[in-house]
């Protein structure tokens, strides 16, 4: 009994021994002894009062970098109530997975108010299609691939989701080619062609019968329409999914995420400055409501001066959009019913009435198109705003929804009004990923481009073409989707890509509220660090005419006080720019045609030779 007892003391001494050995060899290997001996030291000399938080700190700094162990996708309504894209990113950190962040992309579907039932229900299933379809690839394919990697490697995801997404363009081409064929193999034989009847002989002349002259004029063809680029369903996954890494990347480095974009676009070098987009707000909304030449006119937005901040211009644009709605909201007096119309003239104007967009701006019913505009005016000489001035105004054109220009029809365009105004190419041009392949953005022709982070657009994408159209001297607008959520991550996007303008519609509905006061938060923050760069140098893009001079020191302090806040409540206390009284230049961004309106002033939208400006 005792020589067993000694034996198994004795295996059991042996074991231990060689866990102790395996232990002190392990430890080795990850350098624990030599780290803990300096972190207990630097402990002692440091004697913080949370002793073990100082260590947890200190071990976390020492831990591997987290690393993504899923990527999950699911269903969620947007603003509009509409299904959209969800994307939550899960990395492990410290030996367990953690919930990072979630991203809420926006589909690319447009809204349509007034849509037939049977187009309306099509869009509807197709939506349903694209969401279900993008969210069993984020928790398929895109979530096995993407496992293990580094959140920081956003090139290597970015080219990761392309290869991805270039195998499915694949599959549904080669699915298509299939279902062609089938179609081929089944189709009957076609029956032989039936002879046309002779041709009707000639009418007999009778004695005396002038002969009748035959019309020689010819019918210009019309164009046929463009054919739509098509959207491969599902593609939203790829966008979403480069988004929700770049998030996630920037929460883990304790970062905002326009700080982590900058850093992708100039090369993982931390930029000295940053710039604020110069805001393109929707104020009123006009095409869908009405009718004839309204139709024209789908949005007009308003740009307040470069030197005003993100702040002051919200404050000024609120004092606007509240104006207005006060005017809308009042009854008009009653006139007297001529034979001419209503009021006297040649045809009777409505009322101007309005409610709320999807948009977050008003959609005004008006009789003639002078009368959003001089809506405007009127609430902008009450403010003693001076329009050209203090704010400038942009008019999003209809025409690609009422006519498919060829080439040459906007290249006379272009020609006849780019010396003018800006035209700033929306529905106009190609997607991203398209004007990526071909590397060119000069057709049509403009001075800008609308980009949208929308379907397979990734991060790495985006950096290219801001890139690209910079090099082109091209203004940048990057803008929302007509169905949004409450996500603010857009608006990160512009700030770190530098872009000359941010459209994300009015200053009404959550939505859109949520990005407006992202702006303002960013504002503050770059402030704080001293990182804002002024937008001086932007105010001579918006100078139409040798007579425009822009606002110096002494006249922003009577436009925004010293306290620097917005100061628009008395006329008197704005600044007129001498050579200007009486006149109104707009900067229209999308303008395509020529308004003269007779009003009580006889406003008139003056478009004058824009001095060139290096952009």
């Amino acid at each position: 009994m005792g020589e067993e007892g000694g034996g198994r003391s004795c295996g059991t001494t042996r074991e231990l021994q060689k866990l102790k050995q395996q232990a002190m060899e392990y430890y080795r290997e990850n350098d624990v002894p030599r780290r803990l001996e300096e972190l207990l030291n630097s402990t002692f000399y440091l004697q913080p009062a949370d002793v073990y938080g100082h260590l947890a700190n200190c071990f976390s700094k020492l831990a591997k970098p987290p690393t993504i162990c899923k990527i999950v996708g699911k269903e969620v309504l947007d603003g509009l109530g509409l299904p959209t894209l969800q994307v939550d990113t899960f990395c492990t950190i410290q030996n367990f997975p953690k919930n990072i962040c979630s991203v809420v992309i926006s589909t690319h579907f447009e809204v349509h108010e007034n849509a037939l039932p049977e187009l309306a229900e099509a869009e509807e299933a197709e939506r349903a299609s694209a969401v279900s379809t993008a969210v069993q690839w984020v928790n398929g394919t895109i979530t096995h691939e993407l496992q293990g990697m580094a959140p920081s490697d956003q090139a290597e995801v970015d080219h990761l989701l392309r290869i991805f997404f270039a195998s499915k363009v694949q599959e549904d081409k080669e699915r298509k080619e299939l279902e062609k064929s089938l179609e081929y193999s089944t189709v009957p034989s076609p029956l032989p062609p039936v002879p046309p009847p002779p041709p009707r002989p000639p009418p007999t002349k009778k004695k005396g019968q002038k002969p009748v002259r035959k019309d020689t004029i010819t019918e210009k063809p019309i164009t046929p329409a463009e054919p739509v680029e098509p959207v491969l369903s599902g593609s939203m996954a790829i966008g979403a999914v480069s988004l929700a890494v770049a998030k996630a990347c920037a929460m883990l480095l304790n970062k905002p995420l326009y700080l982590s974009i900058a850093l992708l676009k100039h090369n993982q070098e931390q930029p000295t400055t940053l710039s604020m987009p110069l805001l393109m707000v929707s104020l009123v909304s006009c095409g869908k409501s009405s009718s004839g030449k309204l139709n024209l006119m789908k949005e007009v937005i308003c740009i307040p001066h470069p030197e005003l901040t993100t702040k002051q211009g919200v404050e000024m644009l609120m004092e606007i959009q509240k104006h207005i709605n006060k005017i809308i909201e009042m009854p008009s007096p009653p006139k007297a019913e001529t034979k001419k119309g209503h009021d006297g003239s040649k045809r009777g104007q409505q009322q101007i009435t309005g409610k709320m967009s999807h948009l977050g701006c008003l959609t005004i019913n008006c009789d003639s198109i002078e009368q959003p505009l001089l809506l405007i005016q009127e609430v902008c000489a009450n403010l003693g705003l001076e329009l050209g001035t203090n704010l400038h105004l942009a008019i999003n054109c209809a025409g690609h929804e009422l006519m498919d220009y060829d080439s040459e029809q906007w290249d006379s365009i272009y020609h006849a009004l780019g010396s003018r105004c800006y035209i700033i190419a929306g529905t106009a041009s190609k997607s991203i990923s398209k004007l990526l392949e071909q590397g060119n953005i000069s057709i049509p022709k403009s001075n800008g481009l609308i980009i949208k982070h929308t379907n397979q657009t990734t991060m790495s994408d985006l950096v290219e073409i801001t890139n690209l159209i910079e090099s082109k001297k091209h203004i940048t607008v990057f803008g929302s989707t007509e169905g949004e959520s409450s996500d603010d991550s857009l608006v990160d996007l512009a700030v770190g890509l530098g872009v000359r303008f941010i459209k994300l519609g009015g200053l009404s509905r959550g939505e859109r509220v949520t990005k407006y006061n992202r702006l303002l938060t960013i504002e503050e923050e770059l402030v704080q660090n001293r990182t804002l760069v002024g937008r001086k140098f932007w105010a001579t893009s918006l100078a139409l005419g040798p007579a425009d001079t822009i606002l110096g020191e002494q006249n922003r302090q009577k436009l925004v006080g010293k306290d620097n806040s917005y100061k628009g409540s008395s006329p008197k206390s704005l600044p007129v720019v001498p050579g200007q009284e009486g006149k109104v230049k707009i900067f229209p961004c999308s303008f395509l045609s020529k308004f003269r309106l007779a009003g009580k002033k006889h406003l008139k939208f003056e478009k004058e030779k824009i001095r060139s400006l290096n952009l």
